[in-house]
């Protein structure tokens, strides 16, 4: 599939998935969406070696959210009669947070100024956040009479508690990228130019690690968060049994017992 909206770039393991819209402020509509779900799944099916993903956004911002004007509510915006502004999250929007959640490989985001509306679900979706320090999160949902949408309130109540969540929902204020780092809302804040070395930088490490153990954390975290104790400790118990059976376990002990760097191939 060629890409309009969208840039695709592997290397060294990784690759960055680029939102490329940079004079819309890389706001998303259906044809956005269908491109970044079609290069998500080159991952998923293999198509893709690539051992971690990167997702950011061209220009001055991450990404401002749902494009209202142009296929990004509802299949548009401000029309006269109303609209079943649900409708493209079933048939688009969420598809692709599904597809993120899923990846079976890390997921990294480097946010670059404004994560606003859908925008901000995407960039919190990830394992690791990084934030440069002009980053801000914006739930401006409320600011337009709609209510949070792409997993907002499933992510954001467990990442920050219930109080700033709902705060950040109801009172559409920027949360800058340093109180969103005291928040828990992400891994870290770089200075604007590292943010991109310094997310590569994580994601060339990941992408050189076991990738099925990887994978396990990810699903494992999000997995046990709602389960009790005994639960968890299933689930763990599952998961062990299935990163045990890795070419990268046995090459780790080897390592360990040669007292050599593993050379993990993410089998």
């Amino acid at each position: 599939m060629a890409y309009d909206h969208i840039t695709w770039a592997e290397e060294d393991g990784v690759a960055v998935l680029t939102v490329n819209r940079p004079d819309r402020l890389n706001s998303l509509n259906t044809d956005v969406i269908r491109e970044m779900i079609d290069a998500v799944d080159t991952i998923r099916d293999g198509v893709s070696s690539a051992r971690c993903l990167v997702l950011t956004g061209a220009g001055r911002g991450f990404s401002s959210g749902a494009d209202l004007g142009g296929g990004g509510a509802g299949g548009g915006g401000g029309g006269s009669g109303p609209i079943d502004a649900g409708k493209v999250l079933e048939t688009h929007f969420n598809v692709l947070l599904e597809r993120l959640f899923a990846l079976p490989v890390p997921f990294v985001t480097a946010v670059n100024g404004p994560a606003a509306g859908a925008g901000c679900s995407y960039a919190l979706a990830g394992d690791i956040i990084v934030a440069a320090k002009s980053a801000y999160f914006l739930q401006a949902f409320v600011n337009i009479g709609l209510v949070p949408d792409v997993g907002s309130t499933w992510m954001l109540p467990r990442m920050i508690g219930r109080a700033r969540a709902t705060r950040m929902m109801m009172l559409g204020e920027r949360i800058p990228a340093a109180e969103a780092y005291e928040w828990g809302m992400v891994s870290e804040v770089v200075e604007d130019a590292e943010l991109m070395p310094r997310t590569l930088e994580i994601a060339k490490k990941l992408a050189a690690g076991p990738t099925k153990a990887l994978t396990l954390i990810r699903t494992g975290i999000r997995d046990c968060m709602d389960k009790t104790l005994t639960e968890a400790l299933m689930v763990e118990r599952r998961n062990q049994m299935h990163a045990g059976r890795s070419a990268d376990f046995g090459e780790g002990v080897m390592a360990f017992l040669q007292k050599r760097p593993a050379q993990f191939t993410g089998k």
